[in-house]
């Protein structure tokens, strides 16, 4: 069984969805409690929601993908290095799969 997204997110991150909540979901007032600005917790939350979708996500089968994606999603790495990272590993695992071919009887 696949795992949750919920198990798949950082201390950090799960902490934020607490504080959230527990702020009934005002951005205002989680600006004021991790002392930032209000377009910060937007930026924060709206990576976290990307993330999660990343997660959720039936169409991402590998999970190399699916942890470049989330990465990209936290803002940790650009749309540049992500394409160049996904290609480079396409390319292995065709490399891969053509050398199974050639090997099998």
């Amino acid at each position: 069984m696949a795992e949750s997204w919920l198990t798949r997110l950082s201390d950090e991150d799960a902490s934020f969805i607490k504080r959230f909540v527990l702020a009934s979901g005002s951005l205002k007032e989680l600006a004021k409690a991790y002392g930032i600005s209000y377009p910060t917790v937007r930026l924060r939350l709206d990576r976290l929601i990307e993330k999660i979708k990343v997660f959720e996500s039936q169409e991402i089968v590998s999970e190399f993908e699916r942890t470049l994606r989330a990465r990209f999603a936290e803002g940790k790495i650009d749309m540049d290095t992500l394409k160049v990272l996904l290609a480079a590993h396409e390319r292995e695992v065709q490399g891969k799969t053509d050398h199974a071919r050639r090997q099998s009887p």
